[in-house]
């Protein structure tokens, strides 16, 4: 069993010294955001401990300007918009080192009458893949790189500029640079060590490509809580990042130069703890390794709308834009969509589809997934691209559009099988509701184009 980075009773003892007086209790919703209530620590201590909180289930039922939207079966005006209740995972309890006095949890969702958990919700889906790689007796681990591009202007500023001439923490491109993230190291460093005393572990930080570019990596973990990590600390991220006077985007493609990834690093290790992708087989891989990686080939496609959930998502698919269009795999190939990485036992599949956008328990559920299929289906693995996959005309293709993600996804028997039809439908309303949003949005690009000239 893992151990909190702050137990109960350090709590306990936190609070009654004054040391902590905020325990923050948050979910994450469809968009991968943080959603909860701030509690008075004694009364968290005295009450939500035991019995947990409630949270209005529209929580799960909204876009991401929190508007209330049709088409959802758990949550609606019909159904009284009511509450689920937030079980407070107490793994997940940690101090926040940049919010003074407070401390955070996640919670699991539950429906109030008893019935069981809320089965769309992100959590939920993660654990119940991960539950049946457990039937096959493995457990999922994985990593994820988040890329984000930094602005000196806060986000209030940028709010008020209608998010246009903002100024990028670097004015060229600081791929490796050290002289570059100098420029930044301040908040880089500010964010590493904080995330640090949060109880995740911190790696690395290094520029990136596009102007104010950066990527802040953290050790791989078991896969839920990776997940964790990851959305505790894109929150904290822009939290920090707005302490300072500045502000940080996550979009998959902020503008026209290079998108920001969430490159996913996934692997597996049976009973006893053993690595098991790693063989005599090609590239070096296991029957069961071969077999994985068939599997997440199989339904990358059709569950792209658990990697790609967004209209903007997809315009990070470009060739030669080292995001993938074809789906296929290569040793150390930056232009497939999975990349094998790693050595022995360290051997692992680099999903490069995601982008930082992406909620990292929904990616994860449908890697998770996309294994378990593999190995029950006994798949074939095809043989390995060697050279430039952007060019090969013979691959299956990243989806163009949310749209096709869409129309792959309802149809999807396989997503119906894996992750059952309350799921498929709960996540397919999703789509359809940013779908209607975009589609009535006039865009910058309308407006240059048409406004004199048509």
């Amino acid at each position: 069993m893992r151990t909190a980075p702050l137990t109960l009773e350090q709590l306990r003892v936190a609070v009654d010294d004054g040391g902590i007086d905020t325990v923050v209790l948050a979910l994450t919703d469809m968009q991968g955001r943080l959603q909860g209530k701030r509690f008075h620590a004694p009364y968290f201590l005295d009450q939500v401990v035991a019995h947990g909180s409630e949270g209005c289930n529209y929580l799960l039922a909204v876009d991401v300007d929190m508007n209330t939207v049709d088409g959802y079966a758990m949550s609606s005006w019909a159904r009284g918009y009511g509450d689920f209740a937030m079980r407070p995972d107490l793994v997940t309890l940690r101090p926040v080192p940049w919010q003074p006095g407070t401390a955070l949890l996640l919670a699991d969702l539950e429906w109030l009458d008893g019935s069981g958990p809320v089965v769309a919700s992100p959590r939920q889906i993660l654990r119940r893949q991960l539950d049946r790689l457990a039937g096959h007796g493995l457990t999922a681990y994985a990593g994820t790189e988040l890329e984000f591009v930094l602005f000196r202007d806060s986000y209030e500023e940028a709010w008020r500029r209608g998010y246009r001439d903002l100024t990028p923490a670097n004015q060229y491109n600081v791929d490796y640079s050290l002289l570059g993230t100098a420029r930044v190291e301040p908040l880089l460093r500010r964010i590493r060590t904080e995330m640090a005393g949060a109880g995740l572990t911190p790696e690395s930080a290094k520029g990136e490509c596009n102007l104010g570019q950066h990527e802040i990596a953290f050790r791989y973990d078991e896969a839920l809580t990776c997940a964790d990590h990851h959305v505790i600390y894109k929150n904290g991220a822009k939290e920090i990042a707005a302490q300072e006077g500045m502000s940080i985007t996550f979009m998959a493609k902020p503008n026209a130069r290079e998108g920001n990834s969430c490159h996913i690093h996934f692997s597996l290790r049976d009973a006893d703890g053993r690595p098991v992708l790693a063989g005599d087989g090609p590239a070096h891989l296991s029957a069961t390794g071969q077999r994985v990686l068939a599997g997440l080939l199989a339904t990358m496609r059709e569950f792209s709308l658990f990697s790609a959930p967004n209209v903007n998502s997809y315009k990070r698919y470009q060739p030669g834009s080292f995001a993938p269009t074809a789906l296929r795999w290569g040793t150390d190939n930056r232009t497939c969509a999975l990349r094998l990485v790693g050595h022995g036992p360290g051997l692992r599949v680099e999903n490069r589809a995601p982008g930082a956008d992406v909620n990292p328990y929904l990616a994860i559920a449908a890697l998770a997934a996309g294994a378990v299929h593999g190995i029950e289906r006994e798949l074939t693995l095809e043989e390995e691209c060697t050279g430039n996959a952007y060019d090969d005309g013979t691959a299956e293709r990243v989806p163009g559009t949310l749209r096709d993600a869409l129309a792959l996804w309802e149809s999807s028997e396989l997503a119906r099988d894996a992750f059952g039809p309350e799921v498929v439908a709960h996540y397919a309303n999703q789509a359809r509701v940013e779908l209607t949003a975009f589609d009535a949005a006039i865009t910058d690009w309308e407006l240059t184009r048409g406004f004199e000239r048509l």
